[in-house]
């Protein structure tokens, strides 16, 4: 018992110090990019890139294994399709009730219609810059044609597509010696993955030195400074009262201590807010909720890399919160029942978002060009978007994170 207990304890002791040199690095990072010095910025944006790429590398293998190895333990039990069910039922209430959030500040803020001649200069630096893409090419693109091209492109949801197929697939095939030895590699694979990714997560304060060096660096120099006023004012306040709030509530609902859910998951929401993906974050957010938050493996590896694709809070709000502001510049009327109608396109279409940076930016470009709407607004938005990612995304994380925590309370072992 004295053993247990002071195993605890280093655990504990260990945690915290582990808390704090992040937070150190967050703030030396941050006094270090204030002042723009060019070979530091040259330096820190280098190791930054560095810790993406090693982040997205691990990332593609994380989803695909865990879910094949999850689905493929647990395909042919009714334990399986409890986990999705309540996982799905938990995602849809938590966009829901961002997309809400964001449309009740909307209505309480009411931020005002921009100079024409503004919109025509942001239709302007918009051009050029963004891909053309409608959105019936983004849910098309979603369905593989080739198996090695989702792997190669990062496409999220073609790779849980496949995995989903392959996991089901081994879960129904007979034990046979050859199914057996595909499945042990398969998970001894999954083990090298998170020997390389507890590595990634040791020298994580780096990482984050320069990640934070890089947006101070950035805001000092201007890039956050101009803004939409109003606009801005209700996208990062419905982001703040979703994470902050609403979805701290929804913990409380369920029996966990929404502080002590956060303080285990940090690690992975502040990978979340300088990476801008939070398919790139998934093997941070499935290692510290296996680790440090207590969650099941067969919860963790099934429940986030399903979230990661589909459980957008952000982004519902930010969809919805933009394509009304769009809109409204447009001279278009927004009727009650047409601001319901987008609070239901935009929970859709968080949901068939992928997890990469800028995706809830072309998804409403996308939905604002294929109604006629003034898009040039887009290229306003597009300087300040870096800030809007970094807060959706991590928010996004959180979301997540909840998902699994309240799915672990409801499914019983």
């Amino acid at each position: 018992m004295n053993t247990t207990t002071a195993s605890s304890s280093a655990s504990v002791r260990q945690q915290r110090r582990q808390m704090l040199l992040w937070m150190g690095a967050l703030l030396l990072g941050v006094a270090a990019g204030l002042p723009s010095i060019a070979w530091i910025d040259q330096v820190m944006n280098f190791i930054a890139s560095v810790y993406t790429r090693l982040f997205q590398l691990l990332a593609v293998p994380t989803i695909v294994l865990a879910v094949i190895t999850t689905l493929s333990s647990l395909g042919a039990q009714r334990e399986s399709g409890r986990i999705f069910r309540t996982a799905l039922q938990y995602t849809l209430a938590t966009t829901v009730a961002a997309a809400v959030v964001g449309l009740l500040l909307f209505l309480v803020v009411r931020p005002d219609n921009l100079p024409a001649a503004a919109i025509a200069d942001g239709q302007v630096a918009m051009t050029g810059e963004l891909p053309s893409l409608s959105y019936k090419d983004h849910f098309l693109s979603v369905v593989p044609n080739n198996i090695v091209r989702p792997f190669l492109d990062g496409n999220v949801l073609s790779l849980i597509l496949i995995a989903f197929a392959v996991g089901m697939a081994l879960a129904r095939m007979k034990r046979t010696e050859g199914v057996s030895a595909l499945l042990k590699g398969l998970q001894g694979l999954q083990e090298l993955l998170f020997t390389l990714i507890r590595w990634l997560i040791w020298t994580l304060p780096l990482g984050i030195l320069a990640f934070a060096e890089q947006l101070a660096s950035q805001v000092s120099a201007g890039v956050a400074i101009e803004s939409l006023g109003k606009y801005v004012l209700v996208i990062l306040g419905s982001n703040c009262l979703q994470f902050f709030v609403v979805l701290p509530l929804f913990l409380w609902s369920r029996g966990w201590h929404p502080v002590h859910v956060l303080n285990r998951m940090m690690p992975a929401v502040l990978m979340a807010l300088f990476t801008k993906s939070s398919a790139a974050t998934l093997p941070v957010t499935m290692e510290t909720a296996e680790k440090r938050l207590g969650i099941r493996p067969q919860i963790a590896r099934f429940v986030l890399p399903i979230c990661t694709t589909i459980n957008m809070n952000g982004c519902a709000t930010f969809i919805l919160v933009t394509s009304l502001y769009v809109m409204q510049n447009g001279g278009m009327e927004l009727t009650l029942p047409t601001m319901l109608l987008w609070l239901l396109i935009a929970v859709v279409s968080a949901i068939g978002n992928a997890g990469v940076p800028m995706g809830c930016y072309f998804l409403t470009l996308s939905l604002m060009s294929g109604i006629g709407a003034p898009v040039g607004i887009m290229g306003i938005i597009l300087p300040i978007y870096t800030i809007i990612d970094m807060i959706e995304t991590a928010e996004n994380v959180w979301s997540d994170s909840c998902v699994a925590a309240m799915t672990e309370h409801d499914v019983k072992p």
